[in-house]
Protein backbone atom coordinates (compact mmCIF):
# COMPACT_ATOMS: atom_id res chain seq x y z
CA UNK A 1 0.00 0.00 0.00
CA UNK A 2 0.85 3.51 -0.55
CA UNK A 3 2.02 5.90 2.16
CA UNK A 4 -1.15 7.65 1.52
CA UNK A 5 -3.38 4.59 1.72
CA UNK A 6 -2.15 3.73 4.89
CA UNK A 7 -2.45 7.32 6.13
CA UNK A 8 -6.19 7.22 5.10
CA UNK A 9 -6.85 3.71 6.66
CA UNK A 10 -5.63 4.54 9.80
CA UNK A 11 -7.11 7.61 10.03
CA UNK A 12 -10.43 5.69 9.34
CA UNK A 13 -9.46 3.40 12.10
CA UNK A 14 -8.86 6.33 14.34
CA UNK A 15 -11.79 7.67 13.28
CA UNK A 16 -14.10 4.76 14.26
CA UNK A 17 -12.24 4.44 17.53
CA UNK A 18 -13.87 7.92 18.41
CA UNK A 19 -16.51 7.51 17.28
CA UNK A 20 -17.22 4.40 19.03
CA UNK A 21 -16.24 5.82 22.26
CA UNK A 22 -18.61 8.90 22.06
CA UNK A 23 -21.23 6.18 21.09
CA UNK A 24 -20.51 4.45 24.61
CA UNK A 25 -19.72 7.80 26.76
CA UNK A 26 -22.43 10.21 25.49
CA UNK A 27 -22.96 11.89 28.84
CA UNK A 28 -19.99 14.62 27.95
CA UNK A 29 -21.32 15.81 24.70
CA UNK A 30 -24.82 15.73 26.13
CA UNK A 31 -23.58 17.95 28.65
CA UNK A 32 -21.79 20.41 26.48
CA UNK A 33 -24.95 20.44 24.50
CA UNK A 34 -27.62 20.96 26.89
CA UNK A 35 -25.29 25.07 27.19
CA UNK A 36 -26.24 26.14 23.94
CA UNK A 37 -30.12 24.85 24.07
CA UNK A 38 -30.26 26.23 27.88
CA UNK A 39 -29.16 29.31 26.98
CA UNK A 40 -31.24 29.64 23.83
CA UNK A 41 -34.30 28.92 25.84
CA UNK A 42 -33.05 31.12 28.54
CA UNK A 43 -33.11 34.02 26.49
CA UNK A 44 -35.50 33.77 24.48
CA UNK A 45 -38.54 32.85 27.40
CA UNK A 46 -37.00 35.00 29.69
CA UNK A 47 -35.32 37.75 27.98
CA UNK A 48 -36.64 37.60 24.64
CA UNK A 49 -39.70 40.12 25.21
CA UNK A 50 -37.51 42.74 26.15
CA UNK A 51 -34.60 41.94 23.95
CA UNK A 52 -37.37 41.96 21.17
CA UNK A 53 -38.58 45.28 22.15
CA UNK A 54 -34.98 46.60 21.54
CA UNK A 55 -33.87 44.67 18.74
CA UNK A 56 -37.28 45.69 17.00
CA UNK A 57 -37.51 49.14 17.55
CA UNK A 58 -39.93 48.77 20.47
CA UNK A 59 -42.33 45.73 19.65
CA UNK A 60 -42.09 43.32 22.28
CA UNK A 61 -42.27 40.24 19.55
CA UNK A 62 -40.36 37.42 20.40
CA UNK A 63 -39.68 36.60 16.78
CA UNK A 64 -37.74 39.63 16.26
CA UNK A 65 -35.12 38.35 19.03
CA UNK A 66 -35.30 34.26 18.04
CA UNK A 67 -34.27 35.51 14.48
CA UNK A 68 -31.51 37.75 16.12
CA UNK A 69 -29.85 34.96 18.82
CA UNK A 70 -29.71 31.87 16.54
CA UNK A 71 -26.63 32.42 14.48
CA UNK A 72 -25.17 32.70 17.70
CA UNK A 73 -26.38 30.45 19.73
CA UNK A 74 -25.10 27.99 16.44
CA UNK A 75 -21.91 29.26 16.96
CA UNK A 76 -21.70 29.10 20.72
CA UNK A 77 -22.62 25.20 20.27
CA UNK A 78 -19.43 24.78 18.11
CA UNK A 79 -17.53 26.43 20.92
CA UNK A 80 -18.77 23.84 23.59
CA UNK A 81 -18.70 20.87 21.59
CA UNK A 82 -15.46 21.04 20.79
CA UNK A 83 -14.37 20.63 24.28
CA UNK A 84 -14.80 17.33 24.36
CA UNK A 85 -12.65 16.78 22.25
CA UNK A 86 -10.33 18.62 24.68
CA UNK A 87 -11.04 16.16 26.87
CA UNK A 88 -10.64 12.99 25.33
CA UNK A 89 -7.32 13.64 23.65
CA UNK A 90 -6.09 15.11 27.30
CA UNK A 91 -7.75 11.57 28.74
CA UNK A 92 -5.73 9.27 26.11
CA UNK A 93 -2.14 11.26 27.05
CA UNK A 94 -3.16 10.62 30.82
CA UNK A 95 -3.74 7.26 30.23
CA UNK A 96 -0.83 6.41 28.11
CA UNK A 97 -3.28 5.44 24.89
CA UNK A 98 -1.27 8.34 22.72
CA UNK A 99 1.98 6.78 23.84
CA UNK A 100 1.27 3.59 22.98
CA UNK A 101 -0.20 4.32 19.82
CA UNK A 102 3.43 6.39 19.27
CA UNK A 103 5.00 2.63 19.51
CA UNK A 104 2.60 1.08 16.77
CA UNK A 105 3.47 0.90 13.13
CA UNK A 106 0.62 3.10 11.88
CA UNK A 107 0.74 6.87 10.47
CA UNK A 108 1.85 9.14 13.26
CA UNK A 109 -0.68 11.73 12.25
CA UNK A 110 -3.77 9.18 11.79
CA UNK A 111 -4.10 9.80 15.80
CA UNK A 112 -5.08 13.64 15.66
CA UNK A 113 -6.86 13.08 12.47
CA UNK A 114 -9.25 10.77 14.07
CA UNK A 115 -9.81 13.22 16.97
CA UNK A 116 -10.73 15.96 15.00
CA UNK A 117 -12.71 14.43 12.17
CA UNK A 118 -14.45 12.51 14.95
CA UNK A 119 -14.97 15.60 16.88
CA UNK A 120 -16.04 17.77 13.50
CA UNK A 121 -19.10 15.51 13.41
CA UNK A 122 -19.96 15.35 16.39
CA UNK A 123 -20.29 19.17 15.95
CA UNK A 124 -22.45 19.09 13.32
CA UNK A 125 -24.52 16.59 14.48
CA UNK A 126 -25.15 19.16 17.77
CA UNK A 127 -25.68 21.79 15.12
CA UNK A 128 -28.54 19.65 13.37
CA UNK A 129 -29.95 19.24 17.25
CA UNK A 130 -29.47 22.76 18.19
CA UNK A 131 -30.93 24.03 14.73
CA UNK A 132 -33.89 21.74 15.27
CA UNK A 133 -34.76 23.07 18.66
CA UNK A 134 -34.61 26.60 17.05
CA UNK A 135 -37.27 25.51 14.09
CA UNK A 136 -39.28 24.06 17.03
CA UNK A 137 -39.66 27.76 18.65
CA UNK A 138 -40.07 29.82 15.79
CA UNK A 139 -36.86 30.61 13.84
CA UNK A 140 -37.69 30.67 10.17
CA UNK A 141 -35.15 31.55 7.34
CA UNK A 142 -36.99 31.94 4.34
CA UNK A 143 -35.16 34.43 2.35
CA UNK A 144 -32.20 32.61 2.36
CA UNK A 145 -31.20 31.01 -0.89
CA UNK A 146 -29.89 27.23 -1.51
CA UNK A 147 -26.39 29.04 -2.40
CA UNK A 148 -27.02 31.15 1.58
CA UNK A 149 -27.60 27.78 3.04
CA UNK A 150 -24.89 26.33 1.26
CA UNK A 151 -22.27 29.07 2.70
CA UNK A 152 -23.78 29.19 5.94
CA UNK A 153 -23.02 25.32 6.32
CA UNK A 154 -19.88 25.48 4.67
CA UNK A 155 -18.84 28.07 7.29
CA UNK A 156 -20.09 26.30 10.83
CA UNK A 157 -17.81 23.41 9.07
CA UNK A 158 -14.93 25.72 9.00
CA UNK A 159 -15.26 27.46 11.77
CA UNK A 160 -15.84 23.86 13.60
CA UNK A 161 -12.54 22.30 12.23
CA UNK A 162 -10.60 25.74 13.48
CA UNK A 163 -11.54 24.90 16.87
CA UNK A 164 -11.57 21.61 16.89
CA UNK A 165 -7.51 22.02 15.78
CA UNK A 166 -7.27 24.43 18.67
CA UNK A 167 -9.43 22.58 21.56
CA UNK A 168 -6.49 19.23 20.29
CA UNK A 169 -3.74 21.16 20.98
CA UNK A 170 -5.50 22.40 24.49
CA UNK A 171 -5.92 18.59 25.25
CA UNK A 172 -2.27 17.85 24.07
CA UNK A 173 -1.16 20.70 26.38
CA UNK A 174 -2.90 19.80 29.60
CA UNK A 175 -1.64 17.11 32.02
CA UNK A 176 -5.13 16.10 32.59
CA UNK A 177 -8.90 16.20 31.84
CA UNK A 178 -10.24 18.77 34.12
CA UNK A 179 -7.12 20.76 33.30
CA UNK A 180 -8.21 20.93 29.35
CA UNK A 181 -11.83 21.25 30.59
CA UNK A 182 -10.86 24.36 32.17
CA UNK A 183 -8.48 25.54 29.19
CA UNK A 184 -10.63 25.37 26.88
CA UNK A 185 -13.54 27.16 28.97
CA UNK A 186 -12.98 30.29 26.52
CA UNK A 187 -14.47 29.04 23.54
CA UNK A 188 -17.55 29.30 25.57
CA UNK A 189 -17.06 32.44 26.99
CA UNK A 190 -15.77 34.17 24.05
CA UNK A 191 -19.47 34.14 22.34
CA UNK A 192 -21.28 35.66 25.29
CA UNK A 193 -18.66 38.51 25.24
CA UNK A 194 -19.61 38.97 20.88
CA UNK A 195 -22.57 40.02 19.32
CA UNK A 196 -24.47 36.78 19.61
CA UNK A 197 -27.03 38.20 22.29
CA UNK A 198 -26.97 42.27 21.40
CA UNK A 199 -25.62 44.20 19.15
CA UNK A 200 -21.88 44.92 19.42
CA UNK A 201 -22.69 48.95 18.81
CA UNK A 202 -24.86 49.30 22.33
CA UNK A 203 -22.04 47.63 24.35
CA UNK A 204 -20.05 50.92 26.28
CA UNK A 205 -17.32 52.01 23.75
CA UNK A 206 -14.23 50.65 25.96
CA UNK A 207 -15.80 46.96 25.33
CA UNK A 208 -17.16 47.06 21.81
CA UNK A 209 -13.34 46.32 20.66
CA UNK A 210 -13.34 43.43 22.55
CA UNK A 211 -16.37 42.46 21.05
CA UNK A 212 -15.92 43.20 17.47
CA UNK A 213 -12.22 41.93 17.23
CA UNK A 214 -12.43 38.10 18.39
CA UNK A 215 -13.19 35.60 16.37
CA UNK A 216 -17.31 34.85 16.98
CA UNK A 217 -18.76 38.28 16.07
CA UNK A 218 -17.85 38.49 12.71
CA UNK A 219 -18.53 34.90 11.91
CA UNK A 220 -21.80 35.33 13.92
CA UNK A 221 -22.91 37.92 11.61
CA UNK A 222 -21.36 36.46 8.65
CA UNK A 223 -23.94 34.00 9.29
CA UNK A 224 -26.94 36.23 10.44
CA UNK A 225 -26.29 37.66 7.08
CA UNK A 226 -26.52 34.79 4.87
CA UNK A 227 -29.49 33.58 7.03
CA UNK A 228 -31.33 36.38 7.42
CA UNK A 229 -30.29 38.87 4.73
CA UNK A 230 -28.48 41.17 6.55
CA UNK A 231 -25.77 42.84 5.90
CA UNK A 232 -22.13 41.21 5.88
CA UNK A 233 -20.08 43.52 4.75
CA UNK A 234 -15.99 42.76 5.90
CA UNK A 235 -17.05 40.10 8.03
CA UNK A 236 -17.21 37.33 5.61
CA UNK A 237 -13.44 38.12 5.01
CA UNK A 238 -12.61 38.50 8.77
CA UNK A 239 -14.54 35.19 9.31
CA UNK A 240 -13.03 33.11 6.73
CA UNK A 241 -9.18 34.63 7.99
CA UNK A 242 -10.23 33.79 11.22
CA UNK A 243 -10.95 30.30 10.84
CA UNK A 244 -8.00 30.02 8.36
CA UNK A 245 -5.97 31.70 10.88
CA UNK A 246 -6.84 29.53 14.31
CA UNK A 247 -7.06 26.06 11.60
CA UNK A 248 -3.06 27.02 11.02
CA UNK A 249 -2.29 27.82 14.57
CA UNK A 250 -4.31 24.61 16.06
CA UNK A 251 -2.33 22.41 13.22
CA UNK A 252 1.34 23.50 14.07
CA UNK A 253 0.62 23.33 17.41
CA UNK A 254 -0.88 19.88 17.89
CA UNK A 255 1.40 18.64 15.81
CA UNK A 256 4.25 19.95 17.41
CA UNK A 257 3.06 18.76 20.77
CA UNK A 258 2.37 15.16 19.96
CA UNK A 259 5.72 15.11 17.83
CA UNK A 260 7.60 15.69 21.17
CA UNK A 261 9.53 13.21 22.70
CA UNK A 262 8.04 12.17 25.82
CA UNK A 263 9.19 13.29 29.18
Amino acid sequence: MSALSLAVRDSNTMLRRNLLHARRYPSLTLNLLLTPIMMLLLFVYIFGGVMSAGIGGGTADRSEYIAYIVPGILMMTIGSTVIGAAVSVSTDMAEGVIARFRTMAIHRGSVIIGHVVGSVLQVLASLVLVGIVAVAIGFRSTDATALEWLAAFGLLALFALALTWIAVGMGLASPNAEAASNMAMPLILLPLISSAFIPADTMPGWFQPIAEYQPFTPAIETLRGLLLGTEIGHNGWLAVAWCLALSALGYFWSTSLFNRDPK
